[in-house]
């Protein structure tokens, strides 16, 4: 039997308005904005913590890779050149566009801005996962040595003296395993959005997964697995999403699959709703933020027990995850053929799912933002509390 976990998120926090200790200049390096077409759950939640900021009185610039949007946000959006050359054009991109800051957030998704090394400034990290086998995966043996190098040394050398965010426990235990001291990890969980009303479930076996079509979400294994699942349960199965492998997932799809590439909120608030089950093969998350977005809609999850599915999934109470290929064909089948479990992992999933909001996740990155400054201004590899300011939740802390 799967290994059980609750994610607990830690105490809501009362909300933190600019002041001499919470940092009002605030710039965030990151790769994409959410308006790239190859964004996904990372830029999500830049934008969501970017616009709640901006919300709340602080000026954020989002300093980043690619075209600039053509929407306006709350925050501003600087382009620092293209998808890979802009990480080394980001330091003078910076100081040409940017200048002065209170705090530069870098979001490390693998490959690192090396933020400490050019900036003497507070500095804060931002990690959705740790990447390890995806190097493997996605690059060339030699390359993926140097990557995982590179983020090795970011992590635990060139930030030693940097606050960190971690997304998920899966996370922060993957970074204090690497030797990033626990006590300087925070856990800042994504939140989700409260839905339009709820559309009822379909009254065909209706599956969704949702997500970017690259190599480690393996969609290519959730179809295999279909060719065994769709001859007990019929229906028909949606991927939603686009990338790379989608011509090669195309060809591979046998009856009943569904490609309907990228869709709107709208359309993918009546999939999720309308859906008997999300599924989510994926090899790695930081979190997984379509898991919560279902289950706010009553929708249940059937994955595999890997980091960060084990914090946005409760095993056994809001959705399902499997240890092997069988399992999760077994879980599947489960969950699709007794609609009264059905009902229940929903309605569980959603009670779970309300504990989350992106209000409190602003409240907690804005108390790790104020830590940081403390932590630059202090001088040492510790982290010192404001007692004008509640404290971010340590992973140390967390319940």
């Amino acid at each position: 039997m799967a290994h059980q976990t609750s994610p607990h998120p830690p105490p809501a926090l009362t909300a933190v308005r600019p002041s001499p200790e919470v940092p009002h200049r605030i710039t965030v390096l990151a790769w994409r904005d959410l308006a790239n077409p190859a964004s996904g759950g990372s830029e999500l939640l830049v934008d969501r913590l970017a616009s709640g900021l901006a919300d709340r009185g602080h000026e954020v610039t989002l300093l980043c890779g690619g075209p600039e949007p053509s929407v306006d946000r709350a925050y501003r959006v600087v382009s620092s050149g293209g998808t890979y050359d802009h990480f080394l054009r980001t330091p003078r991109a910076f100081g040409r566009s940017v200048g002065e800051t209170d705090l530069l957030v870098e979001v490390c998704n693998g490959v690192p801005y090396l933020a400490p090394l050019w900036h003497r400034g507070p500095v804060m990290c931002l990690v959705n996962h740790v990447h390890t086998d995806l190097w493997d995966q996605r690059l060339p043996s030699p390359v993926a040595r140097v990557g995982r190098m590179l983020e090795h040394r970011a992590l635990t050398r060139t930030h030693s003296r940097s606050l960190m965010v971690a997304v998920s426990p899966s996370t922060a235990d993957a970074m204090a395993r690497m030797g990033v001291p626990p006590d300087r990890i925070h856990l800042v969980p994504n939140g989700v959005e409260a839905p339009a009303p709820l559309l009822p479930e379909s009254d065909e076996p209706l599956f969704t997964a949702v997500g970017r079509l690259v190599e480690y979400k393996r969609i290519d294994l959730l179809l295999r697995l279909w060719e065994r699942v769709r001859p007990i349960t019929g229906g028909k199965l949606v991927i939603v999403g686009d990338g790379p492998e989608r011509a090669r997932l195309e060809a591979q799809a046998g009856p009943g699959v569904v490609f309907a590439g990228r869709v709107d909120e709208a359309e993918k608030h009546r999939l999720l709703c309308q859906s008997w089950l999300l599924l989510h093969p994926s090899s790695l998350e930081g979190w997984g933020l379509v898991v919560t977005e279902a289950a706010i809609r009553g929708t249940p999850t059937v994955g595999f027990e890997i980091p960060g599915l084990r914090d946005s999934v409760v095993n056994g109470s809001t959705g399902l995850l499997a240890q092997g290929e069988s399992g999760f064909a077994a879980a599947w089948c489960a969950l699709a053929l007794s609609a009264e479990r059905r009902a229940a992992t929903g309605a569980a999933a959603r009670r779970h799912a309300e504990q989350f909001s992106w209000e409190h996740s602003v409240d907690r990155f804005q108390a790790a933002a104020a830590q940081a400054v403390a932590l630059h201004r202090s001088g040492r590899a510790g982290f010192r509390r404001t007692s004008a300011e509640p404290s971010a939740p340590t992973m140390a802390e967390r319940s």
